[in-house]
């Protein structure tokens, strides 16, 4: 559509775009003219991740991304990554950036959800999830700063949940039952971080912003997590946000919490495809999300 964001010239780093929430960002992204850098631990093929205790295999590698994104007529570029190795994880933007000449948009996604209930947690579950959600979020924004900096703009858009809006009383049973209390604390940590760092950076004119889905998104990832009857939402909603939370000056859009299905609903947005070609249908958050969402994204 003639009034929809254009990317052309900007390259944007996606974290943990092998699959899901990721993949569709950069799908989105690519549509929209941008140069994609997809990162991952799975590049030509699965690789095996520690959750629940024991090791797993998702589907989804970046290799299926690039296809997608080339069938679909943009570019990518694949870097392999594993965010828990300080080493691979640090020098991530520097890769980035000789690989695909500048950066541009950094989109902090990767992570994974390994529930339990606080006094059946183990450590390494609690340092692994404050890994991925604060401490990948600010070594690679701490990375991406300098160069936007130096670029006289910039897009940083960290990914968060729906589990750091305030917990409702009387609870609701499935928060009675736990689990999500660590992964979701590192989230409204992120909520803050997010909003602090706007603040820090709108002076350099390099927006930051969270966007998160507004119910869940049935993701490889998350499907484990989230009950068979359970109504969830299409990623098209939650890619759009973040596409649109990547072109404005600092001064006219950071420091926004957006959520999926609240923020395009908001502002009119119209979402599209992954592909950026189909327009999808208007729809209005439903009534069961949570409460405390900031509709228009503030």
């Amino acid at each position: 559509m003639s009034n929809a964001p254009r990317l052309d010239g900007k390259v944007a780093l996606v974290t943990g775009s092998s699959r899901g929430i990721g993949r569709a960002i950069a799908q989105r992204l690519a549509s929209a003219g941008a140069t994609v850098v997809v990162t991952a631990r799975s590049v030509e093929k699965e690789v095996a991740g520690k959750r629940f205790q024991q090791d797993q295999v998702v589907s989804g590698t970046l290799a299926e991304t690039i296809s997608l994104i080339e069938k679909a007529g943009g570019k990518a570029i694949p870097l392999g990554a594993d965010l828990e190795k300080a080493e691979e994880r640090d020098s991530l933007v520097e890769r980035a950036i000789d690989a695909a000449g500048g950066l541009d948009i950094l989109v902090n996604n990767a992570g994974f959800a390994d529930y339990a209930r606080v006094d059946q947690m183990t450590v390494d579950t609690f340092e692994r999830t404050f890994g991925h959600y604060l401490r990948a979020p600010f070594m690679l924004a701490k990375a991406a700063i300098p160069h936007m900096k130096t670029k006289g703009a910039g897009w940083i858009v960290n990914i968060g949940s729906v589990t750091s809006m305030p917990v409702r009383r009387p609870f609701l049973e499935y928060q009675r039952r736990g689990g999500d209390v660590v992964y979701a604390s590192m989230k409204a940590a992120l909520n803050r971080f997010s909003q602090g760092l706007a603040a820090e950076l709108v002076d350099s004119n390099i927006a930051v912003n969270l966007v998160g889905p507004s119910t869940a998104i049935r993701t490889p990832g998350a499907s484990d997590l989230i009950p068979a009857g359970y109504k969830t939402e299409d990623v098209e909603y939650l890619a759009e946000c973040v596409l649109h939370m990547s072109y404005l000056p600092a001064v006219e859009r950071t420091g926004f919490l957006a959520f999926s299905m609240h923020f395009p609903w908001a502002h009119n947005i119209q979402v599209m495809s992954l592909d950026g070609r189909t327009p999808m249908p208007k729809r209005e958050p439903p009534e069961f999300s949570h409460p405390a969402i900031p509709a228009a994204g503030i």
